[in-house]
């Protein structure tokens, strides 16, 4: 199954050759009624790339299950479904910290922009408004900020709410240095360079130390995945530890309690890289 979604996944770009092949053969290839074979393929990998895109997740019951029926065993099935909720978990964490990061990187635009705009002559108001939309740095709540900004609202406060969203903390320094300059009549453009270079230093920061931690990071997860070597070992051996693991007393023991150490050491691992990333 593996091989054949790889297959498919390969085979979903159509080449120079296959376009020169329905170039010279208007009809696909194909005999008769239906799609050709080539757009069946191609459809087939589409299918396989979005089912992994958004429920990849599964791919953990689909690998359960495929151990289940080579072991003649149900546990791979229920490990495999457990891992679903895990697997989803380690996903929406994924997902919800690239947006973290898109935030910030849309803040920084933000106050590069918007000091650019005040540069040019304009208002504060309506140097936000075209920075705004430039770079989209205020998410959701443009619309809020920019109703305060056009209509001569409460603007820092605005700021400040829309600063709640994770990776959005730098509109806090864009809501002091707007009231700063607001009130005092201190120089806006100067504050925002200010921002935007400090929340650069701080996200160039944050990238070297993922960069350093990642090896940490791989290490753990390569440990975690030598117990599934040494099963693949001792099968080409013929050593058939599948029916030891799954169809004996000491083996099942062995199985209960090495998966719990592994997801404890594995969990304990990745807390420090995140404690550390924290820090």
């Amino acid at each position: 199954m593996v091989c054949a979604g790889a297959a498919a996944w390969l085979m979903g770009g159509q080449g120079p050759g296959a376009r020169r092949g329905q170039l010279l053969c208007p009809g696909g290839g194909a005999v008769g009624v239906g799609p050709p074979t080539w757009e069946r393929v191609t459809r087939a990998g589409d299918r396989l790339r979005w089912l992994h895109r958004t429920r990849g997740e599964w791919w953990s019951l689909v690998a359960g299950l495929v151990v289940a029926l080579l072991g003649t065993s149900v546990v791979p099935l229920v490990v495999g479904a457990l891992g679903v909720a895990l697997v989803r978990r380690a996903r929406r964490g994924g997902a919800a910290r690239r947006a973290r990061d898109g935030r910030g990187d849309a803040v920084i635009a933000l106050c590069g922009a918007l000091a650019g705009e005040v540069r040019a002559g304009r208002q504060p108001g309506e140097a936000l408004l075209g920075a705004a939309r430039e770079s989209g740095g205020l998410g959701d709540a443009q619309a809020v900020v920019l109703a305060a900004a056009r209509f001569g609202g409460d603007v820092p406060g605005a700021l400040t709410d829309a600063a709640r969203r994770p990776g959005a903390e730098g509109l806090l320094g864009l809501a002091a240095c707007w009231k700063v300059a607001v009130d005092r009549g201190a120089g806006l453009a100067a504050g925002l360079d200010r921002l935007e270079g400090a929340l650069r230093a701080e996200r160039d920061q944050r990238a070297d130390l993922r960069a350093q931690l990642a090896g940490a990071r791989s290490t753990a997860v390569l440990l975690a995945g030598l117990p599934v070597l040494g099963l693949l070992l001792g099968t080409a051996l013929g050593a058939d530890p599948l029916h030891v693991v799954l169809h004996t007393g000491a083996g099942l023991g062995c199985l209960l309690v090495g998966g719990v150490l592994e997801g404890v050491g594995l969990w304990w691992a990745l807390r420090i890289v995140r404690g550390a990333e924290a820090g």
